[in-house]
C-alpha cells in the first residue's frame, strides 16, 4: 500500500505542474500580446515620415548644377573619344549619379573627394574581382554590390554610385570585360579625377557654394 501510494503521488505531480504552467501563461499572455502590438505600432509608425519642409527652388543654384554636370560629363566624353574608338565603354553609367552629388549636392558628405574617388575605385576593383570569380550571374551581381557597400562603409568612402560601378563591372558588355583590372583605373578613377577637378572649379565660382568641405 505504501508503494502504490508513492506511485500515485508521483503520477499526479506532473499534472499539477502542467496546470501551474498553464495558469502562469494565462496570466502573462496579455502582457506579451500588448507588448507585441506596441512593437508593431512603433515599427509601422516609422513609415509615416514627417511633413516635408521645402524651400522655393533657386534657379541660380539649378543653373550652376546644370553647368557643372554638363562640363563634367562632356569632359569624360571628350577624354573617352580621344582614347578609344569604342568610346561609349568609358562613359560609365555611375558617372551620371556621381554628377548629381558633385554638382547638385556638393555639401553632401558623400560627395567629397575621398568618397568620390576611392568609393568608386574600391567598388570597381571589387566588381572586377567578383566577375573573375563568379562570372556575370545574378548571384555575382548581388555579391559585387553588397561587398562594395561593405568595403566603402569600412573605409569611410561611402559613395552611392559606387554600387553601380561594381554592378557594371559584373553585368557589363564583353568589350568592357576585356578591360579587366584597368576598368578600375581607366575609365573609373580617371573619370572621377576629371569630374572632381571640374567640381572644384565650377562650384567655387558660385558665391553660395564651397567645395570641397574636406579633401580627406
Amino acid at each position: 500500500m505504501h508503494d502504490s501510494g508513492r506511485l500515485a503521488l508521483h503520477t499526479t505531480l506532473p499534472a499539477c505542474r502542467f496546470g501551474e504552467l498553464s495558469l502562469r501563461w494565462q496570466d502573462i499572455a496579455p502582457f506579451f500580446t500588448g507588448f507585441g502590438i506596441t512593437m508593431v505600432r512603433r515599427y509601422l509608425g516609422k513609415m509615416k515620415g514627417s511633413p516635408p519642409s521645402r524651400q522655393a527652388p533657386c534657379w541660380r543654384d539649378a543653373v550652376w548644377s546644370w553647368l557643372g554636370a554638363f562640363l563634367g560629363m562632356a569632359g569624360v566624353g571628350w577624354l573617352s573619344a580621344q582614347s578609344l574608338q569604342a568610346h561609349s565603354l568609358l562613359m560609365v553609367g555611375s558617372f551620371g549619379a556621381t554628377s548629381v552629388l558633385l554638382y547638385a549636392a556638393p555639401e553632401s558628405p558623400l560627395a567629397q573627394p575621398r568618397n568620390v574617388l576611392f568609393g568608386n575605385l574600391l567598388s570597381a576593383l571589387c566588381g572586377v574581382l567578383v566577375w573573375k570569380l563568379l562570372g556575370d550571374s545574378w548571384v555575382a551581381a548581388a555579391v559585387a554590390v553588397s561587398t562594395s557597400i561593405l568595403l566603402m562603409q569600412l573605409t569611410h568612402t561611402l559613395h552611392p554610385p559606387g554600387g553601380a560601378t561594381a554592378l557594371i563591372a559584373v553585368i557589363g558588355s564583353a568589350e568592357l570585360h576585356t578591360l579587366g583590372w584597368s576598368y578600375a583605373f581607366f575609365p573609373v578613377a580617371t573619370g572621377c579625377l576629371l569630374m572632381l577637378l571640374i567640381a572644384v572649379l565650377i562650384n567655387n565660382l558660385a558665391r553660395h557654394r564651397r567645395y570641397p568641405l574636406h579633401w580627406w
